[in-house]
């Protein structure tokens, strides 16, 4: 009985091995980059500078859960979806 238990994980082992590695190399690093991501979403305040994932430039006039009001340039503003924030920028004029 012995040797039937080693030779059933002897051929999961390849199995397991793939799995461990999707994890670490996958998995972990996707998790992380969301984790970081959800918490600069969350620390947006008004006034913050940012780039949208559409590579436009704006700083915050005013948020709300879902909808940021961006102001891209003297009476132009737009409202993006809070998801479209790429990045917090260094504050300089444009």
């Amino acid at each position: 009985m012995g040797n039937e238990a080693v030779a059933a994980f002897a051929n999961f082992a390849p199995i397991i091995l793939m799995l461990l590695i999707f994890y670490f190399l996958l998995y972990r690093p996707q998790k992380k980059a969301r984790e970081e991501r959800d918490a600069m979403l969350s620390s947006l305040k008004v006034g913050s500078r940012v780039i949208t994932i559409g590579g436009i430039y704006g700083t915050i006039v005013s948020l709300t859960d879902e909808i940021v009001r961006l102001k891209v340039a003297d009476n132009v503003e737009i409202e993006m979806a809070r998801g479209s924030i790429n990045g917090l920028t260094e504050e300089k004029n444009v």
